[in-house]
């Protein structure tokens, strides 16, 4: 077992880098939220790249690539705050398995879908055009009006949605939900790690180059040790996703567990980074004008999103129960 990216792995990751911070970042989220502007880069955009379908079989329309590959790429859109999610597509995938024309137009971008779990707001909602939920058993397609409320962070996309016009794709698909939403586990951990990331990055920048009673900020050990502190969770968090990743596709008994404890950590280690971010910079960090709530924001929806940590700590707990 290598718990390492391969040389396409590492280029694939690049080439993602490379797109999402040219078309999203920061600037585009405040953009959302001051002005309720279109996501970034927006869901054509992300589909020309085969992003939308990278665990899409070739056959279907995708590149057929492993959900690894899907969680090196979410780092990067989370890095940039981008939206649409990875984690829908990551979740429709698995859900549409089989039926060759809504996978294709998944992969191509055609139609937007979003997945939505009971009555709450869903992600990606706000933008969707078709509907994936669990009507008792049975999976359904569906079309449905969207209520946006004003979200602590747009880039998300949330919405709460009135199905209709319901076409039952399969009868009993209570072991394939449970299977999409463990992918969406991997997926939203995967872009927790890029956010969080780059909060470290942005609060290791600034401690290198604020200076105070002159020296640089970063050299006292309330600054350095609070930093580093934020680096081994996100080593950590990295560590989780990629096992998650990894298990998702080769190892379906360690699956669960996996995603359970990457979901839960993430949701703690970006709220972490994000108010270390926000302390670093003093009272900047606090200010409208200043990226840092950006991060924030998006810590503080993601907790919630697809359960909080503690229902997943207790996941992790049970599982671990049930194979002692």
């Amino acid at each position: 077992m290598n718990f390492d990216l391969d040389e396409g792995q590492r280029e694939f990751a690049g080439m993602a880098e490379k797109f999402f911070s040219k078309n999203a970042s920061p600037a585009h989220a405040r953009d959302q939220l001051d002005s309720g502007a279109a996501p970034a880069p927006g869901l054509k955009a992300i589909a020309e790249l085969g992003f939308l379908g990278i665990t899409v079989p070739e056959s279907e329309g995708g590149i057929g690539q492993s959900m690894l590959d899907l969680a090196v790429v979410a780092e990067q859109a989370g890095r940039a705050l981008a939206s649409p999610s990875m984690i829908t597509s990551a979740r429709a995938a698995v859900l549409l398995a089989g039926h060759s024309e809504h996978l294709a137009a998944l992969a191509d971008g055609s139609v937007a879908y979003a997945v939505v779990d009971g009555n709450g707001p869903a992600i990606d909602a706000a933008t969707a055009t078709k509907f994936l939920a669990l009507d008792g058993k049975s999976l359904v397609l569906a079309s449905g009006t969207v209520a946006s409320g004003e979200p602590i962070d747009p880039t998300r996309g949330l919405a709460t949605v009135t199905l209709t016009d319901k076409e039952v794709l399969v009868e009993d698909a209570t072991e394939l939900w449970a299977r999409a939403r463990l992918a969406g586990f991997i997926a939203i951990a995967a872009e927790d790690l890029g956010t969080a990331q780059k909060a470290l990055d942005v609060g290791v920048e600034y401690g290198n180059m604020r200076e105070a009673f002159g020296r640089k900020i970063g050299s006292y050990q309330a600054i350095k040790h609070a930093l580093v502190d934020v680096y081994v969770d996100v080593e950590q968090l990295r560590s989780l996703v990629w096992w998650a990743a990894w298990a998702f596709d080769h190892s379906p008994d360690e699956a669960p567990l996996a995603a359970h404890a990457a979901k839960a950590r993430a949701a703690e280690i970006l709220e972490h980074a994000s108010e270390t971010l926000i302390q670093v910079h003093g009272g900047i960090g606090f200010t409208w004008e200043h990226d840092a709530h950006l991060y924030w924001r998006r810590a503080k929806v993601d907790r919630l999103l697809l359960g909080d940590a503690n229902s997943h700590f207790t996941a992790v707990a049970e599982l671990s129960l049930a194979t002692a």
